[in-house]
């Protein structure tokens, strides 16, 4: 018996454990086939798009003129997004023999590359040129196809077409509703080439260059000059260059922006982009329905208005237009603040803006005024679309003589019977700032799913503290309600408001759930330090 025992387990050991034995092999020999091509420098393809990694990406910089790669985590939904565009964009390129080419970086899985090229969110996109590694170009176009496509073929060409007689300059402008052209009189100085690192960056403008002396005599010029000749308003803009400071590409860059855009602008799905991309800080709204031939006419006035603003555009430290770029001059006037104006179509694209001014179509035509800095909307007492009207109380309010008009809902009857307090602009003074209560207050969107999954966290926090006469847990809709001292940037914001004299307001910046709310809450609006 002892001895067929042993002949089975002789017979049977092979049969039960080698199946997993041979299964272990060959893992472990996957797992090295998979080390020997990450420790490779092979650069291999997805979709014409280089997968790099950190034993090829030098042999990429080196091997490609022009590498533009995306460093993208495979859990971010943006760079799910943009992943077909992306590859898309990589194989017009390839396509059309560009010396432009893209790759693509997981900064999850190579974190030396993601630490040596300071990647800290998703996806970021860097073009490293002629094989420069300590010097990557932070990527500015958009994230299309068209716009990767675009970006990258104006830095793998001349970024602005070179101009030397009057008749081939005349075809450029007319070829376009607005085209910029530089001329100065040396191309190969320090002013000229930060204008072309401006029409390498500005992919959505034509460019020109040019330095005969026929040129500047026949646009009127006799220094270097920055032109935007455009088919509509003014004709022609002209912005000199000083010469003991020469150009500043961030203010060239501001200055083009603001100009290229129309004297009052159409608020549409196309030309949003363009109204906030350019950065002015005030827009005046002119609200009607285009369908009505009485509010249309409206817009002569408001366009008169906009006459009297689009020229005050000065260069910082005080200097003019005129003066050229940066020159410090304390005897100028202070820089003053820059309007665009906006027709907004309330049956059109602009009725999706009208919530955010707590208003609908019905209350056309009116009028309204922006601080795009803090979202602070300022109304006229009583309409009047005449354009003297219209410059009066936009002056006003850039003098501060006219108090925002802040949105407030209703209070609900029941705003104070539940855990949760309810409040809204008309009553958050008197709740938030009682000096014999500390409140405890968020900051909310109806839309925002962080706020949605806190919830529950909220709810029980005010349950937990229902009975306490000196702590109330309260919520604003952020997107309702404004308040004149206090500007919500995100959602959700927590401000913890402390009992007392002072209108002392503490934001809360830890963990959101119910434990360390309360920690937070008995220690006095700040967490305890935790024992090392």
């Amino acid at each position: 018996l002892l001895w067929l025992l042993v002949l089975s387990l002789a017979w049977l050991g092979p049969a039960l454990g080698g199946q997993d034995k041979d299964e272990e092999v060959i893992e472990e020999e996957e797992k090295e086939k998979k080390e020997d091509e990450v420790l490779s420098d092979e650069i291999k393809e997805e979709d014409n798009v280089l997968v790099l990694h950190e034993h090829n990406f030098a042999r990429a910089l080196s091997e490609h003129q022009l590498l533009l790669v995306e460093f993208y985590a495979p859990w971010c939904g943006h760079c799910q997004r943009l992943a077909p565009a992306f590859a898309q964009a990589a194989t017009e390129l390839r396509n059309e023999s560009s010396p432009a080419r893209l790759g693509k970086v997981d900064a999850m899985a190579q974190t030396a590359l993601a630490t040596e090229f300071g990647i800290t969110s998703y996806p970021t996109l860097k073009l490293f040129r002629d094989g420069n590694r300590t010097h990557p170009l932070a990527y500015t176009g958009r994230m299309d196809s068209q716009g990767i496509v675009r970006w990258m073929q104006r830095r793998a060409g001349p970024s602005a077409t070179l101009l030397q007689d009057t008749d081939t300059t005349a075809a450029f402008i007319d070829s376009q509703d607005l085209v910029v052209i530089g001329f100065f009189k040396d191309l190969r100085g320090e002013a000229a080439q930060v204008f072309l690192e401006v029409a390498a960056d500005m992919v959505d403008m034509t460019f020109g260059v040019a330095e005969a002396a026929e040129l500047f005599q026949a646009y009127g010029l006799s220094a270097d000059t920055v032109c935007l000749f455009k088919k509509f308003d003014e004709r022609q803009t002209n912005f000199p260059v000083d010469p003991a400071r020469g150009l500043d590409m961030a203010e060239l860059t501001r200055l083009l922006r603001v100009h290229s855009l129309q004297l009052v602008m159409e608020f549409t799905n196309e030309t949003s982009s363009e109204i906030f991309g350019a950065k002015i800080p005030h827009h005046m709204l002119l609200f009607l329905n285009k369908s009505s031939p009485d509010q249309l006419s409206l817009q002569d006035g408001f366009r008169a208005a906009a006459g009297g603003f689009r020229g005050e555009v000065r260069w910082p430290h005080g200097r003019d237009m005129e003066g050229g770029f940066g020159i410090p001059q304390p005897q100028c006037p202070p820089f003053p603040a820059q309007v665009l104006f906006v027709v907004v179509d309330v049956t059109g694209h602009g009725a999706d803006v009208l919530p955010f001014f707590g208003m609908t179509a019905a209350d056309a035509p009116t009028l309204r005024l922006v601080k795009m800095e803090n979202n602070r909307k300022y109304q006229m007492e009583q309409d009047n679309f005449s354009d003297s009207a219209i410059r009066t109380f936009i002056q006003a309010v850039l003098d501060g003589k006219v108090k925002p008009h802040l949105l407030s809902a209703e209070p609900p009857e029941d705003w104070d019977t539940r855990p949760v307090k309810v409040l809204v602009g008309k009553t958050f003074e008197q709740v938030a700032f009682d000096e014999t209560k500390n409140v405890f207050v968020k900051f909310y969107a109806p839309w925002c799913p962080h706020c949605q999954a806190m919830e529950a966290a909220w709810e029980e926090l005010a349950e937990r503290y229902k009975d306490r006469e000196d702590i109330v847990i309260a919520e604003m809709d952020s997107t309702a309600n404004e308040l004149e001292n206090i500007t919500i940037h995100g959602f959700p914001t927590l401000h913890y408001f402390p009992a007392g004299p002072g209108r002392k307001m503490i934001e809360y910046k830890s963990t959101r759930d119910v434990e360390t709310f309360s920690k937070f809450l008995e220690n006095g609006g700040t967490l305890p330090e935790e024992p090392p």
